[in-house]
């Protein structure tokens, strides 16, 4: 099963659950196929490596394909996007501490919630 969960890096709170996708989906065809993109739509919207291809989302910058070091101002915005996913994966850690993820995949949990009324 695969989730597309957006947090808010600042307040750590959920912003948009998008429905679950099989687990076969790699992460850009979730995004899109979750609806997670939809409800994003407008946002700056950063994410790891596994979104690769995917223009509307901010990832970190990859070593050039010769082997070369990273540009200094490459590195350094590389420095800043992984403080800041930091922050989401500390929001996630906590999410499946208390197993909210779980709740959502039920298929009763329909489409996911928006905002944060029921994460």
């Amino acid at each position: 099963m695969n989730m597309q969960v957006v947090i808010d890096a600042n307040t750590r709170l959920v912003v948009a659950v998008g429905r679950p996708v099989p687990g076969n989906h790699n992460d850009c065809t979730a995004f899109r196929d979750s609806g997670a993109d939809r409800a994003c739509r407008g946002a700056h919207v950063m994410a790891d490596g596994g979104y690769q291809g995917n223009r509307q989302v901010i990832m970190p910058y990859r070593r050039p394909r010769d082997g070369g070091e990273l540009p200094a101002w490459r590195h350094e915005l590389n420095i800043v996007h992984k403080r800041v996913r930091a922050r989401v994966e500390h929001a996630f850690a906590h999410m499946k501490w208390w197993n909210t993820l779980i709740e959502l995949e039920r298929p009763e949990a329909g489409q996911g919630c928006l905002g944060t009324s029921r994460c």
